[in-house]
């Protein structure tokens, strides 16, 4: 095959982007793979890309440009889907990353999706809930060319709720003159949404990382962990975690992180973050600093927050036995090499985290046939996908002596492939 690696990215320079990350993932896949740079090439380039501005009326009359993305990586083998973030962190490269993640991830649960990803630049924080809703409206306006039931389907990220997914859905439905309920995922219940949706990213990520203790002989009763973010994903998976008998001794968010060796109360730490906004400040847990919560000697690491906050300057000092990224690209390339180097098992975000898309899947599907199941229903097809999906890219790893991203990664991106071939190049 046709050497690739002068497609992957210079691995001297000092920052890199999750778009690298993203392309190194699959230059390596590639090679296992054993396909020719021509294939390598057309799953790195999006297949559609839209920036649009968004003028903003702010509540005291002032007008403000704001920028938003819509990506769509792939959809060869079905309507594009990915999430919707707001942050003031946003670029467009961020935004290409994460809809090549969602293209792999879909593909290894063998959800019949492509991948996508939104973004608009904007920190929530310091908007209203009146101006976070124009805001919404004219960005959905603004990307309804290419977004539908059957194109690409929305669903919340960072920054953005349920609330902002029920905007999106009446933009649409306004617009196409009647009500649309698969055009985004994540809505409120009332609106069609499903029962389960909230939790299941965290319920995903705790599936697997109960199956990967368990496969490093390490019980579940008394296994220690650090979770990172205590927002969509890191809360819930440390409550789950919590339930399950692990001991989850520090927690962190975006203001600060806390430890507590004997372990921390989740019940009374959620109130307490219901209460102030954050885990800062806790009673019962000491303060510690947000970058020493990656380094604790605990069994389990959770980075349940962005990305590349394992990297090269940190990765020597893990020492967790095992990650579980709940985020995306929640690891560099280097600090992958770094870890399997060092016998640290990583289970990859595009397995990890795939509870959330799974769970999407599953209220489209509600959705589209206008008939809904029980939260139990919901919760037990979740964990079927995700622990078989676990097993799957378990064998593989262990059979062809890969790590759990290089299988993860290699899995889907042959599946992705494959329906390239099978469909052909038009014209």
């Amino acid at each position: 095959m046709t050497d690739i690696l002068d497609t992957r990215p210079d691995t001297t320079a000092v920052t890199r982007s999750p778009l690298d990350d993203a392309r190194s993932q699959l230059a390596d896949a590639i090679k296992v793979l054993g396909y020719d740079q021509g294939m390598y090439d057309l799953l790195a380039a999006p297949r559609r890309e839209l920036t649009v501005s968004i003028p903003l009326r702010r509540d005291d009359g002032r007008v403000e440009i704001i920028t938003g993305h819509r990506v769509q990586h792939n959809y060869s083998r079905g309507p594009a889907k990915g999430g919707l973030r707001y942050s003031p962190h946003v670029d467009l490269d961020e935004v290409r990353a994460l809809a090549m993640w969602m293209t792999w991830k879909c593909a290894l649960l063998d959800v019949p999706y492509g991948g996508a990803k939104g973004g608009v630049v904007i920190d929530p924080r310091d908007y209203s809930q009146a101006e976070l809703e124009r805001v919404t409206r004219r960005y959905t306006s603004e990307i309804m060319p290419l977004i539908g039931p059957a194109h690409d389907i929305p669903a919340p990220d960072i920054g953005t709720d349920e609330q902002t997914m029920a905007w999106m859905m009446d933009t649409y439905s306004v617009n196409t003159g009647h009500t649309v309920l698969g055009v985004v995922t994540g809505k409120p219940i009332s609106l069609g949404g499903s029962l389960g949706r909230a939790s299941s990213t965290s319920r995903g990520v705790v599936h697997v990382a109960l199956e990967a203790l368990t496969h490093l002989g390490i019980a579940h009763d008394g296994a220690t962990a650090a979770v990172q973010g205590f927002g969509k994903v890191g809360r819930g998976t440390a409550r789950f975690l919590a339930e399950a008998g692990v001991r989850v001794e520090a927690v962190a968010d975006q203001y600060g992180a806390i430890r507590a060796p004997g372990g921390i109360e989740l019940a009374a730490l959620e109130t307490y973050v219901d209460e102030t906004g954050t885990v800062v400040g806790f009673d019962g847990a000491s303060p510690i600093d947000a970058g020493d919560l990656l380094e604790l000697a605990v069994d389990l690491l959770v980075p349940a927050a962005v990305e590349g906050v394992l990297h090269a300057g940190n990765a020597e000092r893990v020492r967790a036995r095992l990650v579980v990224e709940g985020a995306n690209g929640p690891t560099t390339s280097e600090a992958d090499d770094i870890l399997a180097a060092r016998g640290v098992t990583v289970v990859p975000d595009i397995l990890a985290n795939a509870g959330g898309v799974i769970v999407s899947y599953f209220e489209w599907v509600q959705a589209n046939q206008a008939y809904w199941w029980t939260e139990d229903e919901v919760e037990a097809r979740l964990a079927d996908r995700m622990i078989g999906a676990w097993r799957y890219v378990l064998d593989h790893a262990k059979t062809h002596q890969l790590t759990l991203r290089a299988a993860a990664t290699s899995l889907a991106v042959q599946r992705v492939a494959e329906a390239h071939r099978q469909r052909g190049l038009y014209p």
